[in-house]
């Protein structure tokens, strides 16, 4: 057994009263930032109920939730007799879409850059007639659902469309975590469509991710893709101030 586990005091940290109303996600958020910044180590001991209700200024039940939120996922383990630590080799359980929903947006349009751009640069080296037809397909759905405001309809196209050209890259696990981020991705997306002043459907950058796919051009492929996402996230910069 860890050293730390046999009634050690736990290490000093502190955290922010809350003001928000989303307060499980809020004191599982401070917590993993802590987690991840080091405030607690492998081994080490988190603050005790009543010392995280103090800080959090939240009751029991939000502390034990947000606690067994972070056990569930692997980031704390429950020892019956001492308490709940961080633990040695921590295991992420979580699934992946709920990782997603709890992250910071920019934080997952950062890894959704890192994938999608891979995705591209294969799908212009592996794709095939059936992929191109499915992204033509998608694309055609896409530019009838604006042309009719019918934004559901141009999210799901929007979305399918990338799915399509994940398809195209001919690795499956791309494919699966693609799938996995566009369910988060689409949830942004509709909030950005909503503010349709503001929200801009990049059909120049799709077409021509399409087009740079279709002639197997990888440089333009990942150029294009890149446009549409630096596009994005500038919307969505503009959203959040």
């Amino acid at each position: 057994m860890n050293s730390r586990a046999n009634g050690t005091p736990a290490p000093k940290v502190s955290f922010q009263t809350l003001k928000r109303t989303k307060l499980v996600d809020d004191v599982v958020a401070q917590l993993q930032d802590t987690i991840v910044n080091g405030g607690l180590k492998p081994g080490d001991k988190i603050p005790t109920e009543p010392e995280l209700m103090t800080q959090f200024g939240v009751g029991r039940s939000t502390i034990r939730e947000a606690v067994r939120v972070l056990v569930h996922a692997g980031l704390l383990e429950k020892k019956q007799g001492f308490g709940t630590f961080l633990p040695s080799a921590p295991v992420i359980q979580e699934p992946l879409v709920n990782r997603l929903r709890r992250a910071e947006m920019m934080e997952v349009y950062e890894v959704r850059k890192m994938l999608e751009v891979e995705i591209s640069r294969l799908a212009a080296e592996r794709r095939d007639e059936q992929d191109l037809a499915a992204m033509r397909h998608h694309l055609d759905r896409r530019a009838d659902a604006l042309a009719r405001g019918d934004t559901a309809d141009y999210l799901n196209a929007d979305v399918d469309f990338h799915n399509a050209v994940a398809a195209a890259s001919k690795n499956n696990v791309a494919v699966d975590m693609y799938r996995t981020f566009s369910t988060v991705l689409r949830e942004t997306l509709s909030h950005l469509a909503a503010d349709q002043e503001a929200h801009d459907p990049h059909v120049i950058f799709h077409e021509k991710m399409y087009e740079a796919i279709k002639a197997g051009d990888v440089e333009e492929a990942v150029h294009w893709t890149l446009g549409n996402l630096d596009g994005t996230v500038k919307q969505l910069k503009s959203l959040m101030k």
